[in-house]
């Protein structure tokens, strides 16, 4: 007989108490502890005393890993995330925004997967197959040993898994997913957690590779509990805004490969097409010599990118002029504005300053300070910055440039891309590496500097 218990449930953090909360002792999140019903089963006295078999340790030269080897995957940006490839008996989440791409991206890779490998598994709860074939044929996709089936039911999932025996396994979307040992509802803390093991479970015992497919709230992070990111072994991120073209797959978690690993793709008519030079694609429909256009090199993971900074200044009807930042940290500009107008008497104080990172593209380290406080100068003084010359640096409280970490394969990416100089920090008794041939390197100092060397007359 079943015994039906009553928990209450963090649904940031999977934190459980006993009664209600109104704040979690774990996140501080104030109204989050949801109420939930538990079945379980009371153990049989016949089962009392049963000895259950035992875990054997193991030496650690005598663990074979053979049969573990990557499984070939033809998308390279895909499989560079996934740190050179598929890992058979891997659990993987892929998460992202609606209607990013996730489902689009995934069909691709099952179908590819199909063809070279054995046979797939396509799990959705929340399309038909009739509406998984219409997208496959938009793609152009052919593979005989794709198998589709629409399920939220766990155990049936289950059972066609061990019917089909496939290679890799597709759950689009863990959320729609339900156990019928719980009675709470499909999307839930308990839910999602017995789901996901279960499926970790599947994935380890027999070597099927299993991706799961994560709805993101609001906030960015994938709805349910924290906990099953800890349960898989790899976190992907989907990301990129709907309104661009460009997409990035983002490791944040990966226990077979490098955390700092991104894909980008293009969300074209015939899918997600990968790209394989996203530095020229960003720099694509540059317009030279225009005043506020820079260039910055910042890092996507060890991934070295050129794009465009843009900046427009002009003077405000507001008693307090505006700061928009796109692509950049809004309080990153307020500082970079700052620094300009007391370091370097660049005035904007009674000026509007909107900065955007051209592709859609989401900068977050300070590398790219350079380039944006030259694009906003330029702005201010309508004077163009020199075509061929790429931006590379840390900006101080007091105006003065601050070295980067990996410069030697920025400047690479910069001479690869037919860039002629390259301003980066001058720092005493460090000495650069390998400069790439037909590259100028820049070194200053100061921001005054840099302004002197790069805006044209």
């Amino acid at each position: 007989m079943a015994k039906v218990t009553t928990r209450y449930v963090c649904q940031n953090c999977g934190r459980t108490a006993p009664r209600y909360l109104g704040k979690c002792p774990r996140c501080n999140e104030f109204g989050t502890m949801v109420e939930q019903v538990v079945e379980r089963e009371e153990k049989s006295s016949s089962r009392r005393g049963v000895r259950m078999p035992v875990s054997v340790p193991q030496r650690l030269h005598e663990v074979a890993v053979d049969g573990f080897d990557r499984l070939n995957l033809p998308l390279d940006e895909f499989a560079r995330v996934l740190g050179g490839g598929v890992v058979p008996g891997s659990l993987v989440l892929v998460g992202g925004d609606p209607g990013i791409g996730k489902s689009t991206l995934l069909l691709e890779v099952a179908a590819l997967m199909a063809n070279l490998h054995g046979s797939v598994l396509y799990i959705s709860g929340e399309e038909s197959v009739r509406q998984i074939k219409m997208r496959a044929d938009r793609l152009e996709l052919e593979a005989e040993d794709l198998f589709l089936v629409t399920e939220t039911n766990l155990q049936r999932m289950l059972q066609h898994i061990e019917e089909t025996a496939p290679v890799l396994v597709i759950v689009d979307s863990i959320q729609t997913t339900h156990s019928d040992s719980l009675s709470s509802t499909a999307g839930s803390v308990s839910q999602v957690r017995e789901c996901a093991s279960q499926f970790q479970e599947i994935a380890k015992s027999t070597g099927t590779t299993v991706f799961l497919v994560g709805h993101v709230t609001k906030e960015g992070s994938i709805a349910g509990p924290r906990v099953l990111e800890h349960i898989v072994d790899t976190v992907l991120y989907l990301e990129g805004d709907p309104f661009h073209r460009y997409r990035l797959l983002r490791g944040v978690k990966n226990r077979f490969g490098a955390t700092s690993e991104v894909g980008v793709f293009e969300m074209a008519g015939r899918g997600m097409v990968q790209v394989p030079n996203p530095s020229e694609a960003f720099l694509a429909e540059r317009q030279a010599n225009a005043p506020g256009s820079t260039i910055a090199v910042p890092l996507e993971g060890t991934r070295p990118l050129l794009v465009e900074i843009q900046a427009l200044t002009t003077t405000t009807t507001f008693s307090n002029p505006r700061r928009t930042a796109n692509g950049i940290d809004y309080n990153r500009l307020l500082l970079l504005t700052a620094v300009l107008t007391r370091r370097v008497n660049v005035r904007v104080h009674d000026k509007d300053v909107f900065v955007n990172v051209v592709g859609g593209l989401q900068i977050n380290e300070p590398a790219a300070d350079l380039a944006v406080a030259v694009a906003i100068a330029s702005g201010v003084r309508d004077k163009p910055v020199h075509a061929d010359m790429a931006f590379i640096g840390e900006i101080g409280l007091s105006g003065e440039l601050r070295a980067v970490s990996q410069l030697d394969i920025r400047l690479k990416e910069a001479a690869k891309l037919g860039f002629r100089r390259c301003v980066v920090p001058r720092t005493p008794g460090r000495k650069l590496g390998e400069v790439p041939d037909g590259l100028e390197i820049v070194g200053c100092r100061s921001l005054n500097q840099v302004l002197d060397a790069a805006l044209l007359s």
